[in-house]
């Protein structure tokens, strides 16, 4: 499938290109950087989830709990209410509120539920629809293109904190320091 030799502008431009591919596209980012937080998890003790790396900064568990919030306000009733929902503690999302790995993960989880619940019945027309967030008019294209800015931001900050955490024994979750040779070998490049 090829894309439109057009100019890319702005986000409503994305429309241009073939709808469907932009929403499977967009699906297949946000899945990969869920698996991503999900194999930082794995790999971090359940200390380090709460561990506040430096005065100023969050712990991972924070990171989950905003992006948490975050998810369930964007994507919630996506379609008929402003993105920021009035029952969003946004500033409350900063504060240490959980102890337990488990608490962690259902949190994790609500949050990607909620965005593929909102997602998944997407079709192609829905792109150019008028939505808010924060009584800012966007289409639902340009939502979608502020999330996969904003959640793979606060996904990256939790990878370098896992890797910060475990030092040379976090795996890799792509290709490993030195491994791009091999890695283009396998695939035939």
């Amino acid at each position: 499938m090829r894309f439109m030799k057009t100019k890319v502008t702005g986000a409503s431009d994305l429309c241009r290109m073939p709808a469907l591919h932009f929403l499977d596209s967009a699906r297949k980012e946000f899945a990969y950087y869920r698996s991503l937080g999900d194999k930082t998890f794995a790999q971090v003790e359940d200390a380090d989830l709460f561990r506040i790396p430096a005065p100023g900064s969050n712990s991972i568990a924070v990171i989950v709990q905003h992006l948490h919030g975050n998810m369930l306000s964007r994507w919630t009733d996506l379609l008929t209410t402003d993105g920021e929902k009035a029952w969003r503690d946004r500033d409350g999302e900063f504060e240490p509120m959980m102890a337990t790995r488990a608490e962690l993960l259902t949190r994790w989880n609500q949050g990607w539920d909620c965005l593929f619940a909102a997602m998944d019945p997407l079709v192609p027309a829905d792109l150019e629809r008028a939505i808010r967030i924060r009584t800012e008019t966007h289409t639902v294209a340009q939502a979608i293109t502020r999330q996969l800015a904003h959640v793979p931001y606060h996904v990256g900050q939790i990878v370098l904190l896992g890797k910060l955490f475990k030092g040379e024994l976090f795996v890799s979750l792509s290709i490993p320091r030195g491994g791009t040779a091999r890695f283009n070998k396998e695939k035939g490049m």
